[in-house]
């Protein structure tokens, strides 16, 4: 076996969408992504670059893939690794090894000070395989669904809220403080997003809460101000999306929050059955 690796802006994009999902053909989440939503997705808001990204070849079949992005992520230097798999036939014979080393020296080459990725729980074999690399686990990522909005279609909603402008989102960062955002919920991942709205709360005209949301009901990021909270204006703004956007359901995702656990289990939002690790490696 003749196994050839190379970056995947020099091949074919057919060749990576291929692996992608020959690879994942087995895997515990089933993806069903024709190309150009392929694309659009893992080279959009995903962040991943083909720069980034190689690919294991063999007889011109695509067997191994591993996707990378890089961004200033909560102030330092990133790659993540945003898809990495193995034709099934081609596991255990050490290309996945390979793969891993060419993403490690091209964050160590682009001056990256840590990897990130997400491991989806019970893939126990990607997680032993990324410890055995340096790999450590530091969040958990959880799911939760609402598909009764009775509560908040019900809401009184008393406060001043409008759509606001991507830029106005994100004069709060600051604002925000040290709160953790993982990636998929962060700033750059919601610019980049289609069917994005974003809202505001105000009062004295000073914008106290802040919700982006999809067209189907997923929340990216909700937050209050902390001199406002207690106020029900995470519900206010969830209510006015729901009117505003016709939801039938919500979900959303975040990890080790307690303070957004407590306010979604109050709305009655229910656990869902996948979760995730946050794994980190120090360069």
């Amino acid at each position: 076996m003749i196994v050839v690796f190379k970056n995947c802006n020099d091949v074919d994009f057919e060749m990576v969408y291929q692996c992608f999902n020959e690879g994942f053909s087995d895997y515990i989440v089933k993806f069903d992504l024709p190309l150009e939503a392929f694309r659009k997705r893992f080279f959009g808001p995903e962040g991943n670059e083909l720069k980034h990204s190689f690919i294991a070849i063999e007889k011109n079949r695509p067997v191994g893939l591993v996707l990378g992005g890089i961004k200033d992520y909560q102030g330092i230097k990133t790659m993540r690794c945003g898809a990495f798999c193995i034709v099934p036939d081609y596991r255990g014979t050490g290309i996945a090894d390979e793969l891993f080393y060419l993403h490690k020296e091209r964050a160590i080459s682009e001056g990256c000070s840590q990897m990130m990725l997400e491991n989806i729980i019970g893939n126990d074999r990607a997680l032993n395989f990324y410890k055995k690399h340096g790999y450590e686990k530091i969040y958990e990522l959880q799911y939760f669904q609402l598909s009764d909005l009775s509560k908040l279609k019900n809401f009184n909603n008393e406060y001043d809220i409008k759509p606001v402008e991507f830029s106005q989102l994100e004069d709060v960062r600051e604002r925000m403080g040290d709160v953790y955002i993982n990636w998929q919920n962060d700033f750059p991942y919601i610019e980049k997003s289609e069917g994005q709205h974003n809202y505001g709360a105000f009062m004295d005209n000073k914008m106290v809460g802040i919700l982006s949301i999809n067209e189907y009901g997923r929340i990216n990021l909700i937050w209050v101000d902390k001199k406002y909270r207690g106020q029900k204006i995470g519900s206010a703004l969830l209510s006015n999306a729901i009117e505003m956007l016709n939801l039938t359901k919500l979900g959303t995702s975040f990890p080790n929050n307690h303070t957004l656990y407590g306010f979604y289990r109050k709305l009655g939002f229910e656990k869902e059955k996948i979760a995730q690790y946050e794994m980190y490696m120090t360069l």
